[in-house]
């Protein structure tokens, strides 16, 4: 076996299909956009690697790719939060731990190079890149923005001893254990309490507009959580160009102040596991098609982003927010949501979904570690 580190395009392609091979009897994996996730590691188009270090990493045997690692320094999270770690993300091999250990190693030279004190992973560059080693739920299909990955996984980092460093919940729900009379009346009285208004879409031109001020909320509703890492204006770009593909605008909800501001967004999209799947990776000549149709038609849902201005948190405007949503989303027959990870201490987030009857159907996790520990 060796490491080869990724330097040119052929190599990049090659990382990036990798988990293809791997995974290629998994009906559970959900695979990515072979052309986005280049565009991922590609400097000029990703404004992550603007304040971001990346090395990839790919270990091959007798010509064979048997594993990949990306090694990332995010310097305003060690400059500004003073937080001396490296991260590794995007990290998948075959079960032999020789080759986990050797893949870290290789995050942990660069680590030590850079005087850091700590590694975790897996996590990608920002808070809105997917997250953790799934370590329950198995058998349950993956999302478009979670990472999937086999249970050995998790045996590795334990030999390794590595210990958990954030836990995260995945969970849903169905629509049918909803009160929405409930929710109907809440809103009315908070939006004549406070002066609030509700706007929906109906064209995706009509919520760019908004999405701006949608991502700097962003910013101020999740400041208050663990390791958060704003986003700048050009990744708030970068974040419209990326996923303005799947967004359906009659699933996103917005909140307005008696003044026009927005002070709560909920962003639903449509899930679009099984049309990834049967894309596998392209666009053309048929996966454009299936996800158009996921979008279109969509059977059920995935709960991407929720915020409300911290001027406005415990005084009901989540009511609001979940009665259009409901509205719409009867009226689209769907059935049943699932929300993306969400840290496990994170108990704001859990009480806000106590109504909803919602079922933890996986759980993930990032593993850490002492850089000088490592051997």
């Amino acid at each position: 076996m060796k490491i080869i580190k990724v330097n040119n395009k052929i190599q990049l392609t090659e990382f990036v299909k990798f988990p293809f091979d791997l995974y290629k009897n998994s009906k559970q994996w959900v695979p990515p956009i072979i052309s986005e996730e280049i565009n991922n590691f590609t400097h000029g188009i990703n404004p992550n690697l603007d304040s971001c270090d990346l090395n990839l990493f790919l270990a091959v045997k007798d010509s064979l790719i048997i594993g990949r690692i990306a090694a990332i320094i995010n310097w305003y999270e060690v400059n500004s939060q003073k937080i001396r770690k490296i991260r590794f993300g995007w990290f998948d091999a075959i079960d032999d731990i020789k080759v986990t250990k050797a893949l870290i190693n290789e995050v942990k030279m660069i680590g030590k190079k850079n005087k850091l004190d700590i590694i975790e992973g897996p996590i990608g560059f920002s808070n809105l890149d997917k997250v953790g080693v799934l370590t329950s739920g198995y058998d349950e299909i993956s999302t478009m923005i979670t990472w999937y990955n086999y249970p050995y996984y998790k045996d590795h980092f334990e030999k390794l001893n590595f210990r958990i460093g954030k836990e995260f919940l995945e969970n849903k729900f169905d629509f049918d254990n909803i009160d929405t009379e409930y929710y109907s009346k809440m809103a009315t009285i908070i939006k004549k309490r406070y002066s609030l208004e509700s706007i929906n879409f109906n064209s995706t031109k009509k919520v760019l507009s908004y999405l701006d001020e949608m991502f700097y909320l962003f910013n101020i509703s999740y400041s208050q959580l663990s390791s958060f890492i704003p986003i700048n204006e050009k990744q708030i770009k970068y974040m419209k160009e990326k996923f303005i593909s799947f967004i359906n605008p009659e699933f996103i909800k917005f909140t307005l102040d008696s003044n026009g501001k927005l002070i709560g967004f909920a962003v639903i999209m449509p899930s679009f596991a099984k049309p990834l799947q049967r894309a596998n990776g392209k666009l053309y000549p048929f996966g454009l098609f299936h996800l158009l149709y996921a979008k279109l038609f969509p059977k059920n849902v995935t709960l991407f982003l929720i915020g409300v201005h911290p001027d406005y948190q415990n005084k009901g405007v989540t009511a609001v927010l979940f009665d259009s949503l409901l509205k719409t989303l009867k009226n689209k027959g769907i059935k049943e949501c699932i929300r993306t990870p969400e840290l496990k201490d994170n108990t704001a987030i859990s009480n806000l979904w106590k109504n909803f009857s919602p079922v933890t159907y996986k759980t993930r996790c990032t593993y850490t570690k002492e850089i000088t520990s490592l051997e």
